[in-house]
């Protein structure tokens, strides 16, 4: 059962939408955006081995690294890519609690979380 680019785009901007009003607050100079997938220069970046999927990648300076000179930069970057998770869960629903799920865990690296901090939170 597929879904269209327009009904994935619905579920990060739920996801986003369903942050609590305290996340949304702290969130900095950060733009959320969807992509069909991952590109070749993006699966370098994070060091995907072959037959691995990329559901997600923040690209920035995270808040706990800004310093007072950080300023007029462009936003950092949290991608959502729907391919990558079109291919790997079966419904619709499946397809929308990942995207829950990679959303918070693309905002954690945001606020400074490693990769490691976040498996053990589940995300």
């Amino acid at each position: 059962m597929a879904i269209t680019f327009e009904e994935f785009e619905r579920y990060v901007a739920e996801a986003v939408e369903n942050l609590p009003a305290e996340v949304h607050a702290m969130m900095e100079n950060v733009a959320v955006t969807v992509a069909l997938y991952p590109t070749p220069e993006q699966k370098r970046s994070v060091g995907l081995k072959p037959g691995q999927a990329l559901y997600g990648l923040y690209q920035g300076v995270p808040l706990t690294q800004r310093t007072s000179y950080y300023g007029m930069v462009p936003p950092d970057r949290i991608t959502i890519f729907m391919y990558p998770m079109v291919n790997h869960f079966p419904t619709p629903e499946a397809i929308r609690r990942q995207v829950q799920r990679t959303v918070l865990h693309e905002i954690g690296h945001h606020f400074g979380m490693s990769e490691e901090h976040l498996r053990r939170l589940g995300y």
